[in-house]
């Protein structure tokens, strides 16, 4: 009798743990992971994976919005070196990356100290400008490239036709 009890315990706890798991999927609700080493430094940007599903939700933001770059929980930026967004140093450790629509068609980058939900000017850290292009083939789960040109990091954000992209160095 204990064995038929354990054995249903365990049948509906993974399937309890499936059905989470394919609802997360079906969500976009992966996360997604960029790492580079750039100069001497050793960075990461860990990231939710939301999909399009039809829409265009870059377009939905109004200017001096910001975006928490990405799905559920925050994006971060995780550094073992002093990184400089601009001449504006972001000290190593962990911070939360944002994207902000400072006007139509003008992005920054936002260091910042707290999450979008809770995202006032004096959480930011530092920012940097991203430019803005329109890809050719349209992106449905968003990907958040990271790459190293000598000391010099790229973001790349790509979502929909949609493709941004900043840069930041290592401080020395």
């Amino acid at each position: 009798m204990k064995c038929l009890k354990r054995t249903s315990i365990s049948i509906v706890a993974i399937a309890i743990a499936t059905l989470g798991a394919a609802l997360l999927l079906a969500q976009g609700g992966g996360r997604g992971e960029a790492t580079a080493t750039i100069g001497s430094a050793h960075v990461s940007i860990d990231y939710g994976c939301p999909t399009l599903k039809g829409r265009d939700p870059l377009s939905m933001l109004k200017p001096g919005q910001v975006w928490r770059l990405g799905a559920n929980a925050s994006t971060t930026i995780e550094s073992d070196h002093d990184l400089l967004f601009g001449n504006t140093r972001v000290p190593k450790g962990k911070h939360i990356l944002l994207a902000q629509l400072a006007e139509p068609g003008k992005w920054v980058l936002v260091a910042s100290t707290k999450p979008f939900d809770e995202y006032d000017s004096s959480a930011k850290i530092a920012e940097t400008p991203m430019t803005v292009e329109n890809g050719q083939q349209s992106v449905e789960q968003m990907t958040i490239k990271l790459s190293a040109n000598g000391n010099q990091g790229n973001v790349e954000v790509a979502w929909g036709t949609s493709r941004l992209a900043a840069t930041f160095s290592v401080a020395e």
